[in-house]
């Protein structure tokens, strides 16, 4: 039984599709090989018929499956495997990364008084500009931006900061000082305008990452809130012996 998502919003056919996906990506069923039956998945996750077929279509226009007349339903590929966002740990690797992207503008406001900083990210410039920008990648949105850049930092390169990514900007100004640079990333799920944004269920995974830039007198110069979606981010960390 699907006891512990039974109060999810996202559709139960779209639950039992995503649960399925993740075993034939692990294997528990190989490309050539049979599912259960209708019967039998209908039994373990106590839905109706229709809701399994659903589902079962749903992994159909994927690839993943075909449903054979008279014989069953058959593993035919496997979910891709490629989270292609890597959680960059350095100024450096972030730049790199941002250098050739080419981000679509969701929204640019140009008068925002305030940002909503923590009292530890440090003092707050008198204004910001506001951006919201969704990134995606051959033609699939994968993260949604809030950015908020002091207003005079903006001003320096204002006509690229609308058509370019933030921060290889900034790295390449020798009149801007990133003298402290930090991040914080949280696991969280997708809300409905993030939901819309991503183009996935709302509730679904998310990782927020949350980053701040201070020059040299401390003041917030950057402050950029990042929702990345779940299926396509990975995290990797060297530890120390």
């Amino acid at each position: 039984m699907l006891q512990p998502l039974q109060s999810s919003p996202i559709p139960r056919y779209l639950q039992i599709a995503d649960l399925l996906r993740k075993r034939i990506g692990r294997g528990q069923w190989r490309t050539g090989e049979q599912l259960p039956t209708l019967e039998a998945l209908v039994a373990e996750f106590g839905v109706a018929r229709v809701t399994v077929r659903q589902a079962i279509d749903v992994l159909t226009r994927e690839g993943l499956v075909q449903p054979r007349q008279g014989r069953g339903t058959f593993v035919t590929g496997m979910p891709a495997q490629d989270r292609h966002i890597k959680v960059q740990t350095t100024l450096a690797e972030l730049d790199r990364i941002y250098r050739d992207t080419r981000p679509k503008i969701v929204t640019l406001e140009e008068a925002v008084s305030d940002a909503p900083l923590e009292p530890e990210d440090g003092q707050p410039a008198e204004r910001y500009v506001f951006m919201r920008r969704v990134h995606s990648r051959d033609g699939a949105p994968y993260c949604v931006i809030n950015i908020h850049l002091a207003e005079d930092i903006f001003a320096r390169h204002s006509r690229r900061f609308r058509k370019e990514t933030v921060i290889p900007i900034l790295m390449a100004d020798p009149a801007i000082t990133i003298a402290r640079a930090r991040q914080v990333l949280t696991i969280g799920s997708a809300d409905l305008e993030v939901a819309q944004f991503l183009e996935m269920p709302v509730n679904a995974p998310v990782a927020d990452v949350r980053r701040v830039f201070n020059d040299e007198s401390g003041r917030v110069i950057y402050l950029g809130e990042v929702t990345y979606r779940g299926d396509a981010i990975r995290l990797e960390m060297d530890l120390v012996p």
